[in-house]
C-alpha cells in the first residue's frame, strides 16, 4: 500500500488548524486520520492535535493482526469515542478553549477493504474508473436540508450555511459516530480530505489530476489546485492506493 498526504494553511487563512497522522502495520495494512479543527485559532488547533494524537494512539495500540470486521468497527469508534472525551474535557477546564471541536474522518484499509469512521464534513472519496465516489455523508445544516429535499445539492455549493456542521469532536460530552465498510477493486484511490479541499476543487478536477498514475504527486496536486481555485480555507488531503 502507497500512502502520501499534505497539509495547507491555504491562501486565505493566517494559520492552519487542521492536523493529520498516517501509519502502517504492514506493507498491506494502513491507517489515516484527517481532522479539521474550529472554535478559534487556539481552539481549532489544539482540538484537531488532540484528536488526530488521541485516536493514534489507540490505533496503534489496539490494531491486531486478523483483527475481524466487528472488532475494527469497534475499535475506530473507541478511538474517536477516547478523543472525544478528551477534547471535551479540556474545553470544560479551560475557559479559552469553550466552544473548540473538530471534525474527524479516519479509516483503515486491509485486504482491499476500506474501514471509515467519521463525524463532521471532513470526507472520504473513492476515485476509480475515472469517477469520484463521495463515501461519507457530511453532517451539516446543508446536508440535512438536502436530505429533506429542500435544497439541491447543487445549491448547497453557494448556501449560506454550507460551512455549519451538525457533529463534532468535543463539542458534546457524547458523539454519534458514523461507520462504513467500502470494497475497493484494483487500482482504486482512497483520498481523505478536510472541506478546503472539498469545497475548492471538483470531481472533474479531482479525476483529471490523479489520472496518471503518479501517485506520490497526487497530494500536492490537489492541495495546489484548492489554492490555485481560491484556497479559502486550510487544506488537508491523504491517498492511499496500491
Amino acid at each position: 500500500m502507497k500512502i502520501v498526504a499534505k497539509t495547507d494553511k491555504g491562501i486565505v487563512r493566517d494559520n492552519n488548524q487542521d492536523a493529520y497522522a498516517v501509519g502502517e502495520f504492514s506493507d498491506e495494512v494502513v491507517w489515516s486520520v484527517v481532522c479539521d479543527g474550529m472554535g478559534g485559532a487556539a481552539g481549532g488547533n489544539i482540538a484537531s492535535a488532540l484528536a488526530v494524537k488521541v485516536i493514534s494512539e489507540k490505533i496503534n495500540a489496539s490494531y491486531r493482526e486478523n483483527m475481524r470486521d466487528a472488532s475494527i468497527r469497534n475499535m475506530l469508534d473507541s478511538a474517536l469515542t477516547a478523543a472525544n472525551i478528551e477534547v471535551y474535557d479540556l474545553a470544560d477546564e479551560r475557559p479559552e478553549y469553550r466552544g473548540m471541536g473538530t471534525t474527524v474522518v479516519c479509516a483503515i484499509v486491509r485486504d482491499r477493504q476500506a474501514y471509515i469512521a467519521h463525524a463532521g464534513d471532513s470526507r472520504a472519496y473513492v476515485v476509480s474508473g475515472g469517477q469520484v465516489h463521495q463515501i461519507t455523508t457530511d453532517h451539516s445544516v446543508v446536508q440535512d436540508l438536502i436530505n429533506k429535499g429542500r435544497i439541491t445539492i447543487e445549491e448547497a455549493k453557494h448556501h449560506p450555511n454550507k460551512n455549519i456542521i451538525t457533529r463534532a469532536v468535543g463539542v458534546d460530552k457524547e458523539i454519534e459516530i458514523d461507520f462504513c465498510q467500502v470494497d475497493l477493486e484494483e487500482n482504486d484511490i482512497l483520498v481523505l480530505c478536510t472541506d478546503g479541499l472539498s469545497n475548492y476543487v471538483s470531481n472533474e478536477e479531482m479525476v483529471e489530476l490523479m489520472s496518471d498514475g503518479m501517485h506520490y504527486a497526487f497530494a500536492d496536486r490537489l492541495v495546489t489546485k484548492a489554492n490555485k481555485n481560491g484556497g479559502g480555507d486550510n487544506i488537508t488531503v491523504v491517498i492511499i492506493s496500491e
